[in-house]
């Protein structure tokens, strides 16, 4: 372990780092919500909101007040969500399954979500009734099922898990690239294209509150599992002799993952790197005890989707970058970098 691991191993520390973290969050979600071409200040956001939270009067005219209320803060909110949630999932998965390479997507569920939504674009299915959030949520959670049969029917474990997964992505990514080529116009193949990359654009208070719930509970149950996952860690022989129901809590927390990656792919396309990188770099700074690792990991996520997502809409503008391009071009050096830290720590 780390000299910076060890110091940050140590409660007060820890606490304050908690602390500073979060104070952090809501600095960068002010920060970047002043970000585009309204003149608008730090104080100006903390104003707008206290108004809606019937507490003073900001004294902004309306195109502003909108601005913040109605089209930046809920885009940044749920990018923070976003960013908490899936680099929450890339911790438990990489514990589950033992593998430092696992994400969020390993289980085939992006895929699926993509599958749903050209399905629903493209093909029209509900008839107009069901939305494209809708048809990736429930496309995710088809895709899920899917390879957790296959996982179980060629015995279980984790590397059936993984191996199942790469089949269910193969898969539901063919059906989405067949759908697309043979049915979609070239207006409706970019837009589609557009959102399998990620796009928080368009988002409303609607997707924040039902994503935060959904997150806020994973956070709660994996937390609750914490002790489980440290013990994970030296093998599922070793956990079972430690009294822990393997299959049991593997299944619930791996469900617990998937309905959240769906929720948030539902909400904002397929958005990568984030839970495989970020995962390691929490790893880095508080070490592996889950109980200090979710909470690190979930903070550092927030704090570098919102900073992403601010990237992503104001870098070219007026023109938009989908979000996880640009989580791909600043995740592969910033691996490439914890990798090579790990290295000179061993």
């Amino acid at each position: 372990m780390s000299h910076r691991t060890a110091r940050l191993d140590s409660r007060p520390l820890l606490g304050a780092a908690y602390v500073g973290g979060g104070a952090a969050l809501v600095l960068s979600i002010a920060l970047a919500i002043t970000l585009g071409p309204a003149d608008l200040s730090v104080r100006d956001v903390y104003a707008v909101v206290l108004e809606h939270w019937g507490i003073g009067s900001s004294g902004l005219s309306r195109i502003k007040d909108g601005i913040v209320w109605e089209l930046r803060l809920p885009r940044t909110m749920l990018a923070a969500v976003c960013g908490a949630g899936l680099a929450l999932c890339g911790a438990i998965m990489q514990s589950l399954l033992r593998n430092p390479l696992a994400d969020p997507f390993v289980l085939g569920i992006s895929s699926g979500a993509s599958t749903g939504a050209v399905a629903v674009v493209v093909l029209g299915i509900g008839g107009g009734i069901v939305s494209l959030s809708a048809g990736a949520f429930l496309g995710a959670v088809v895709s899920f099922a899917l390879v957790m049969l296959l996982a179980a029917g060629a015995g279980g474990g984790t590397s059936r898990v993984v191996l199942a997964g790469v089949a269910g992505t193969q898969l539901f990514s063919a059906l989405t690239s067949f759908i697309v080529i043979s049915s979609a116009d070239a207006e409706q193949t970019r837009g589609v294209l557009f959102w399998l990359l990620g796009s928080l654009s368009g988002v409303g208070w609607t997707d924040v509150l039902l994503c935060s719930v959904v997150v806020l509970i994973g956070i709660v149950v994996c937390l609750y599992h914490a002790p489980a996952l440290d013990a994970f860690t030296f093998g599922n022989d070793m956990a079972a002799t430690l009294g822990i129901s393997v299959r049991r809590v593997r299944m619930v927390l791996l469900t617990v993952t998937a309905l959240i990656t769906a929720a948030l792919v539902s909400a904002a396309g397929a958005i990568g790197f984030v839970g495989l990188v970020l995962p390691h770099a929490a790893r880095f700074l508080v070490g592996t005890r889950h109980s200090r690792l979710l909470p690190a990991t979930a903070l550092i996520g927030a704090i570098f989707m919102v900073w992403v997502d601010a990237i992503a809409r104001t870098l070219f503008a007026p023109q938009e970058i989908p979000v996880g391009v640009v989580t791909a071009l600043v995740g592969v050096p910033a691996f490439a970098l914890i990798l090579f830290r790990m290295r000179r720590s061993e």
